[in-house]
């Protein structure tokens, strides 16, 4: 996950994880490509707004990478502007929540993206 807002980081880690789920948290973009390298992720969860590189350029190089092009996204943004979903979902996104979002029903996108049967997951 990439989130540059360290509370909402949390709490959506601490939702995740007690749902079973492994977390990788990262405060941006950059850092997310960087860590998602080593890992073999289940799911991008990308805020739209973020500094240093932004969830939409990142959605991109995720989206061109042969490696993580199959992984599902899951966007986030405080901003619900029709172009904005629209943009995401054109460039790949499997998912877009507008903030303020309820956990329980992030949790419930995210069963959904994930199957079951692969209940670790890192962002």
């Amino acid at each position: 996950m990439a989130e540059d807002d360290r509370g909402t980081r949390r709490l959506i880690s601490y939702k995740l994880e007690r749902a079973g789920y492994q977390v990788t948290a990262c405060g941006d973009g950059e850092e997310l490509l960087s860590r998602a390298a080593q890992a073999s992720p289940a799911l991008f969860i990308l805020d739209l707004m973020m500094p240093i590189k932004d969830g939409y350029t990142t959605l991109h190089t995720l989206k061109s990478d042969p490696s993580l092009a199959a992984v599902p996204v899951l966007m986030l943004s405080s901003k619900h502007q029709d172009e904005d979903v629209v943009r995401c979902l054109g460039a790949g996104a499997a998912d877009f929540m507008v903030k303020p979002f309820s956990l329980d029903e992030l949790l419930a996108r995210v069963q959904k993206l994930i199957p079951r049967e692969n209940p670790v997951m890192h962002h």
